[in-house]
């Protein structure tokens, strides 16, 4: 395997870009450069153009401005029209394939999402999307063959505003969904962009139609992420939000990663609006005009939330975790005939066939906030459409970090043992798509263990409606993976230790 083709996770390029005491930087100026070529090469030949439109944005982290550099470089004499747009976010980034005073043939979005400051990453688009798998590997052959343009002719090249379009396009979304001009006039938003991109939601979005974001936190740029991880995920991000909600009285709390694409939401009075709550949410937002339809998720949700979309008329599909995966097999069932309006993972990745099945965060909220302001003149709030959501007795989310060079090895032989162990003393669920979710009778619950996506850690969520039955299958697990090298079983012992 090169050096370039690790750089691979998923469907973006990823890698540390700042070297550390321990560990070089991967992703270099001479590897993002090479990429850029790569990218120009691949997309002129899919276009048939000798002269295309990219688009090239970055997140806040410390290492973007840099790399957008670097791209315009390598670009500067490919004969390309290249628009330099900033700080951006990654929805835009693929929006601006289709507005129509750009019409961008491709664009790169520099970016690492959640990591650290020390990570960094590019994600392609173009017309029909983010690129997938086998596109991502195209283009990671051209750049290992050092393809390049070789046009003779120099680039145009823009810097532009073009936050301003996908700005414009959310405030008439929302506009068009109240019918009201100022529809969040009297309304107090906290938005928690966690010193990423997202911080124009509150002043270029929320602002315009009328809301007061004077309670919102870390809008401000900064690529060192100092004040929590920009990740709707995190226990510690959405503890803020909640803590500054209920000290502002904000009708609403709003919270990005650092690109934009995920969200996570806190209702008026505090409740924590992520994972399989934020998915009960959205089918019930759909749900009503999509009677019966098949609302996609990751396999990694709660029996509740399956209980919650049948109960409101439609059809969950469980299936493989990754925003990708639920995406395509969203469109897949929409080519067979089958109405599936939604793909949304836990992480809060959630993507709506109206717009364009693209996973947006800033869209999601945009349809949060019109579904609130329609509930507030019926004197309703946002819990009231999930209260029929059951939530289990006990639950626990716990990460196990993997060490050592070889982790993926030592993850795929966990998952293997410990699907052969649960086949013969338990019951494995029949939509099982990655990990091993498995039921344990006696706890009257079941755990769910997996491989991160992108990073070396072992997830185990478990769920039980049985006094000490989180604990129990806690035990279970430890008394397994106790026996594996290069698993940090830290965290789950001091799960089981503060829950005797």
């Amino acid at each position: 395997m090169s050096e370039l083709s690790k750089l691979k996770s998923g469907t973006d390029i990823r890698g540390r870009a700042i070297a550390s005491d321990t560990e070089p930087a991967v992703l270099t100026a001479e590897a993002v450069s090479a990429f850029a070529n790569a990218f120009a090469v691949w997309l002129t030949r899919r276009t048939g153009k000798q002269r295309c439109k990219i688009v090239i944005g970055r997140d806040s982290r410390i290492t973007g401005e840099g790399f957008a550099e670097t791209i315009v470089s390598a670009l500067k004499t490919t004969g390309q029209d290249i628009y330099d747009c900033g700080m951006f976010s990654t929805p835009a980034a693929f929006m601006v394939t289709k507005f129509p005073s750009i019409l961008a043939d491709g664009s790169i979005m520099i970016t690492a999402s959640h990591h650290p400051k020390d990570i960094n990453g590019l994600k392609f688009f173009t017309a029909d999307g983010g690129v997938n798998s086998t596109e991502l590997n195209e283009i990671i052959e051209l750049a290992e063959n050092g393809e390049k343009l070789e046009s003779g002719v120099y680039s145009s090249i823009v810097r532009r505003d073009c936050l301003r379009l996908y700005c414009d396009m959310l405030t008439d979304t929302i506009r068009k969904g109240t019918g009201i001009f100022m529809p969040l006039k009297n309304m107090k938003i906290v938005v928690d962009a966690g010193h990423g991109a997202g911080g124009f939601f509150a002043t270029r979005v929320l602002t315009p139609l009328g809301a007061d974001v004077s309670g919102s936190q870390f809008l401000e740029p900064d690529g060192t992420f100092p004040a929590h991880a920009p990740n709707p995920e995190d226990k510690e991000a959405i503890g803020s939000l909640k803590a500054r909600v209920l000290k502002t009285g904000a009708d609403l709390g709003v919270i990005f990663d650092a690109d934009v694409d995920r969200c996570a939401i806190v209702a008026a009075d505090g409740t924590e609006i992520n994972r399989s709550r934020l998915i009960a949410l959205a089918a019930a937002m759909v749900l009503p005009s999509h009677k019966g339809a098949t609302i996609v998720t990751d396999s990694v949700t709660t029996e509740g939330l399956r209980e919650f979309i049948e109960a409101h008329g439609g059809v969950q599909e469980r299936y493989m975790r990754g925003y990708r995966n639920v995406i395509d097999e969203a469109k897949r069932l929409n080519a067979q005939g089958i109405d599936a309006p939604l793909a949304i993972e836990s992480s809060g990745h959630a993507a709506f066939s109206e717009h364009y099945f693209l996973d947006d965060g800033a869209y999601f909220v945009a349809k949060i906030l019109i579904t609130l302001s329609n509930l507030r003149r019926n004197g309703k709030d946002l819990t009231d459409l999930i209260a029929g959501l059951r939530s289990p007795l006990e639950e626990a989310d716990i990460r196990l970090k993997l060490t050592g060079e070889d982790w993926r090895n030592t993850a795929d032989t966990v998952i293997t043992r410990l699907t052969a162990l649960s086949e013969r003393l338990l019951k494995i669920s029949p939509d099982n798509y990655e990990g091993v979710r498995a039921y344990v009778s006696h706890a009257r619950g079941y755990f769910i263990v997996r491989t991160s996506v992108h990073d070396p850690v072992l997830p185990i969520y478990i769920e039980s409606d049985k006094a000490g039955g989180a604990v129990a299958i806690a035990r279970f697990l430890k008394s397994f993976l106790g026996g594996f090298r290069g698993i940090d079983c830290v965290p789950l012992d001091e799960y089981i230790g503060n829950n005797q």
